[in-house]
């Protein structure tokens, strides 16, 4: 039985969640269908265009993302603080980027005068709208429905495009977080649909690699700040050309057909969080298999379990041995 999203979700542990949302009829959410020939892959650029998009909207910074044939992946940073700094003027104004609001917000966008009823009544919804707008479950209805929308308008059909609700994964530490970017970012080389991770279409990695090539980083994405200091940007904490090295390396080492290793003292990333190869090779490889509402280490993992009433956690065992230095 599905599990209530407030049992998945929890801000006091950590910003970070890695979503899952999976199409639910055979013609695919994009590439190719073997049965028909009809080709969808047109439809990625749709689904990494509305989430780059929504990035810019939401309060919720998108860390890594692949789209591929019936299922796409998404890591993302909930930013509660930007959304409460936002004015009421700024929250409106980013809804109705989504929405057409109601006749109240739509008088206020437009200057006109409101009573002080109004007014009342408006900073009610702006609430709404405010909370909304750093939820990850209105993040990914906005993302889900405008591809259905598409797709069924391109098929002429109705009815559900994707499965019930999204998968969500808490994760909880540094390691969850890098090695389930990693493992979001090689999900085309793991399906043997590219060979490397710059040619590997619509994915965050490939983003990252072409902007790095220029010396630049993705505006759409959450930023690499480089190593922890105090009053550091906001971003992940390691270096861009780091991850991108580690992510190639591990990428070739889960390749049959191209061998690689990864040399403990060339990953700057591994040392700093205190993983192994070994550990790190099954987490970007199996990362889904061992864990489910949540992944960090064992005390993280009790810690999430007590702030979301979970009786039980699933992954325990395979946290003691694979995220036991963090």
């Amino acid at each position: 039985m599905p599990q209530p999203r407030k049992t998945q979700i929890s801000l006091i542990d950590t910003p970070y969640y890695h979503c899952v949302s999976r199409c639910v009829r055979r013609s695919f959410l994009c590439g190719e269908d073997k049965f028909t020939g009809q080709s969808y892959e047109h439809r990625r650029g749709w689904v990494e265009e509305r989430l780059l998009f929504l990035g810019t909207v939401f309060a919720i910074d998108i860390c890594a993302y692949a789209v591929m044939s019936n299922h796409t992946h998404v890591v993302v940073c909930v930013d509660k603080d930007m959304a409460d700094s936002w004015s009421m003027k700024e929250v409106i104004r980013r809804w109705h980027q989504l929405h057409q609001g109601t006749l109240l917000s739509q008088k206020f966008q437009k200057g006109d005068a409101l009573s002080t009823s109004e007014m009342i009544s408006l900073k009610e919804t702006a609430l709404i709208y405010r909370q909304r707008l750093y939820d990850i479950s209105w993040l990914m209805r906005n993302l889900n429905e405008y591809i259905a929308r598409e797709a069924n308008k391109e098929d002429g059909c109705t009815g559900r495009f994707w499965e019930g609700r999204f998968k969500s994964q808490a994760l909880l530490d540094e390691s969850a977080v890098l090695a389930c970017m990693a493992y979001v970012d090689l999900n085309p080389i793991r399906a043997k649909m590219d060979i490397t991770p710059e040619t590997s279409k619509h994915t965050s990695i490939q983003t990252r690699i072409h902007s790095l090539i220029k010396g630049e980083q993705p505006r759409k994405l959450i930023r690499f700040v480089g190593n922890h200091r105090k009053n550091k940007p906001k971003g992940i904490a390691y270096n861009l050309i780091d991850y991108c090295e580690l992510v190639d390396c591990t990428g070739r080492c889960i390749r049959n057909d191209k061998a690689g290793y990864i040399e403990q003292h060339h990953s700057p990333i591994l040392t700093r969080l205190g993983l192994e190869t070994e550990q790190w090779l099954t987490l970007t490889t199996e990362f889904e298999q061992h864990f489910s509402t949540a992944v960090g280490s064992e005390h993280m993992l009790q810690q999430f379990k007590q702030h979301t009433n979970h009786q039980r956690i699933r992954g325990m065992a395979k946290a003691r041995i694979l995220l036991q230095h963090t």
